[in-house]
């Protein structure tokens, strides 16, 4: 029996998460209508069609929804998520900086253009194939958006973006599951996707040479793509570069040899095309500034109350403070209670309280420690 008023429009990339999300909402009794979004040109992209948005998605996603019975949609989104995601990415890394398309898609393309074709098919919500849970507050207050059961595959860090007027519209059936539970869902259920290996590279770079695509999108002789000094934090210059589009922080290849230490990428200069590197103890940084924050909780930040702070994909979260700044609107400035390193400008920084995702915003820049205390912690570090 279907459930009266509850149509769900599933994003279906063409890969076994999103799958299984569309199966377990059929399970459910929900009427299902599933949407494959092409993002891009392929034929354009050298590998493109085998990415985890490419033509060979949109067939598996196809194959999919007729196993399942639902109907399937193919939304072209080329024009949004060229400007949104791909113009940005070039733009980021012009300006020195390491962008994250992943959370520039979800915040600014994947999600408000769900919604949009949703209503417009008489849906009530959406669904994805992420590895995060709804909590839905049963006195009718807003939900909270909570990490991922499966630690290895927790996706709230890529999330802090979202509308959080959207968030009562949204299920994440794959939350309270692991990987391996869901490829034997898949198994089980016999879909096409079960077996299907993961795509580790960004969908419009799909064989990984952001390199080749800078030159591709910039124009020729941008500064970015041209030679520079690579100098220390004095100002002495150590060797040189072919263009800082092709580092960042934390960075040790391409720096060359000759040095007395290991070497590692610090800042990136792009006014001096300058590539910034020191020893490893010099990249620790003792907090960051968040830049154009997006707050998914309603209640606002306590300063006095610990928080934890992530700062990159695939690490765990670690504690910090917010100093007292207006936390609605703007810049936030976090204080880690322990130094962390390879602080990287474009990245994303995500807020939690407990399990809880509050928000985030892009990282505008690393607080880098006294002399003293720096020196103080580097002194257990390896060399």
């Amino acid at each position: 029996m279907k459930r009266e008023g509850q149509r769900i429009l599933v994003a279906m990339s063409g890969g076994v998460d999103s799958s299984v999300t569309a199966a377990l909402l059929v399970e459910a009794g929900y009427e299902v209508v599933g949407a494959t979004m092409k993002t891009f040109c392929y034929e354009e992209t050298p590998g493109a069609s085998r990415s985890c948005c490419g033509l060979e998605g949109i067939g598996d996603a196809k194959r999919v929804a007729e196993e399942l019975g639902i109907p399937h949609y193919v939304f072209d989104v080329e024009p949004e998520f060229t400007r949104e995601v791909i113009d940005d990415f070039v733009s980021e890394y012009a300006r020195g900086r390491t962008p994250n398309p992943c959370v520039r898609c979800n915040s600014y393309t994947k999600f408000r253009d769900l919604l949009r074709r949703g209503r417009a098919l008489g849906c009530d919500g959406i669904a994805t194939g992420h590895y995060v849970r709804i909590l839905r507050d049963p006195d009718g207050g807003p939900p909270a958006l909570l990490r991922g059961i499966d630690r290895e595959k927790d996706q709230a860090y890529f999330l802090w973006g979202l509308p959080p007027e959207i968030l009562p519209l949204l299920h994440f059936p794959l939350g309270g599951l692991t990987k391996s539970e869901v490829r034997e869902r898949a198994r089980g259920l016999g879909l096409a996707t079960a077996e299907k290996p993961e795509s580790q590279d960004i969908c419009f770079v799909p064989m990984g040479n952001y390199r080749e695509f800078l030159e591709q999108s910039l124009p020729k002789r941008h500064p970015s793509l041209e030679s520079g000094p690579i100098v220390d934090r004095r100002g002495r210059v150590l060797g040189q570069h072919d263009g800082y589009a092709g580092f960042t922080i934390g960075q040790r290849r391409g720096l060359g040899g000759g040095f007395s230490e290991r070497m590692f990428v610090l800042e990136i200069r792009p006014e001096r095309r300058e590539v910034v590197v020191g020893p490893h103890q010099e990249l620790f940084s003792s907090g960051l500034v968040v830049e154009k924050v997006n707050w998914l909780a309603d209640e606002p930040l306590d300063p006095n109350e610990p928080i934890h702070v992530q700062i990159r994909h695939g690490s765990e979260p670690v504690e910090a403070a917010a100093l007292p700044t207006d936390t609605r609107s703007g810049s936030l400035e976090i204080r880690f209670v322990e130094p962390q390193r390879a602080v990287t400008p474009g990245q994303s920084a995500a807020v939690f309280r407990g399990e809880r995702l509050l928000g985030g915003g892009p990282i505008d820049s690393a607080i880098v420690p006294e002399p003293a205390s720096q020196s103080a912690h580097s002194a257990g570090l390896p060399s």
